[in-house]
């Protein structure tokens, strides 16, 4: 169940890069930008929604065997991410596509997003969106060359989504490792997660937005825009796995961190 729920969440924050593509592709940015802060509301409010049913696997830990229990269940957690976000890199092609009609309808409904939720959701629309899926293409990855992947910001991306993805569990996991400051370990995967997200609207997305506004502007072209959104869908895989690495080092610090302000 909680594996679900993690697994949904990443898959809907990697197709958040679809919501620029689609926006781009119909010349209707703004829109697409609204579409992309529901999005974005709904990824949060289910990662806080997950957190109360992950904190509950520390309370059903044995309490002869916690910390190693705890940590197969988390380390599984953290394999739904990586399996959340492979799983939106595969549907990016569907997605692009459905959002392409989801923004037009948004333009028409002025902006209303309970109207077009309503349209929507309706079984005529629902049978349209099943028309528009699309199969994995390799030619997603065409032109795309070593070179071409800017290095810094792939990185970054890599680190911002290790961390996001391991705020609330390292913090949970760091509970068991100091139990006298166990409160003020949990409470500070609110600072983690907030950090993390603070890093992303400062690296990452002002790059992809830019890119967006080129090809709108007609100062670059639609497929730049592809490449850079499914290299920052990479690094956001690689992200995830590199969490498997930083998340018991990120309990450490966060006992650690619990320890000198108490």
């Amino acid at each position: 169940m909680i594996a679900l729920f993690i697994l949904i969440i990443h898959s809907i924050e990697t197709l958040a890069y679809a919501v620029r593509l689609s926006g781009a592709r119909v010349r209707l940015l703004a829109s697409a930008l609204s579409l992309f802060n529901v999005m974005v509301m709904v990824s949060r409010l289910s990662n806080m929604m997950q957190q109360p049913f992950t904190g509950s696997l520390i309370d059903k830990a044995p309490a002869d065997n916690a910390l190693q229990f705890v940590e197969n269940q988390f380390r599984f957690l953290i394999g739904s991410a990586s399996l959340g976000t492979l799983l939106g890199i595969i549907c990016l092609p569907t997605f692009v596509a459905i959002f392409s009609r989801a923004i037009i309808h948004l333009a028409n409904e002025r902006g209303s997003i309970p109207a077009l939720l309503k349209k929507g959701f309706t079984i005529e629309y629902i049978r349209r969106g099943f028309k528009h899926i699309r199969k994995p293409s390799l030619s997603y990855l065409r032109g795309i060359g070593i070179k071409d992947i800017p290095l810094k910001l792939f990185i970054i991306n890599i680190i911002i989504t290790a961390v996001y993805t391991i705020g609330v569990l390292s913090a949970l996991y760091a509970s068991l490792l100091v139990p006298e400051y166990k409160t003020t370990a949990i409470m500070a995967s609110g600072l983690i997660n907030g950090i993390a997200t603070m890093l992303l609207i400062i690296f990452i997305d002002p790059k992809i937005s830019i890119l967006a506004d080129d090809v709108i502007n007609k100062k670059g072209n639609y497929s730049e825009l592809k490449r850079a959104s499914v290299m920052m869908m990479s690094s956001r895989l690689l992200g995830t796995l590199f969490a498997q690495i930083l998340f018991i080092p990120g309990a450490h610090y966060v006992a650690w961190f619990a320890k000198f302000i108490a």
